[in-house]
């Protein structure tokens, strides 16, 4: 049961992923285990030499918006931290399923993350 949780979750962190790899047509990479402990980062979009955090969260049955709402807000100073050290902010991606697709929720973060690639190309 744990295992097909995890293999769930997994599955619809890559197909968000994957997604927002397509549109954005830059390569998003796994962040390594160190960044996911002290910065809470699920992946990453390199420019140049900095560095652009995604954090995943599926939004469905049994995780509730509050609890991601109290999450965001102790994860934040990790994400400062982040944007300090890489120079680039963390962005958060909710997704849940549509049908039978997972699709970001949060579409206009899309817009937010195109402009800090501009940003840290400049």
């Amino acid at each position: 049961m744990i295992d097909r949780t995890f293999d769930g979750y997994t599955t619809e962190i890559q197909t968000i992923y994957g997604q927002l790899q397509k549109i954005l047509d830059v390569r998003i990479q796994p962040a390594p285990d160190e960044w996911d402990r002290l910065f809470n980062v699920d992946f990453f979009i390199q420019v140049g030499e900095k560095y652009i955090g995604l954090q995943i969260k599926p939004v469905n049955n049994g995780i509730q918006l509050p609890e991601i709402f109290k999450e965001y807000g102790l994860q934040a100073e990790t994400h400062k931290k982040f944007a300090e050290v890489f120079g680039g902010k963390v962005f958060y991606l909710f997704s849940a399923k549509v049908g039978e697709k997972k699709e970001i929720q949060n579409k206009e973060v899309i817009d937010e993350i195109k402009q800090e690639i501009i940003r840290l190309k400049a």
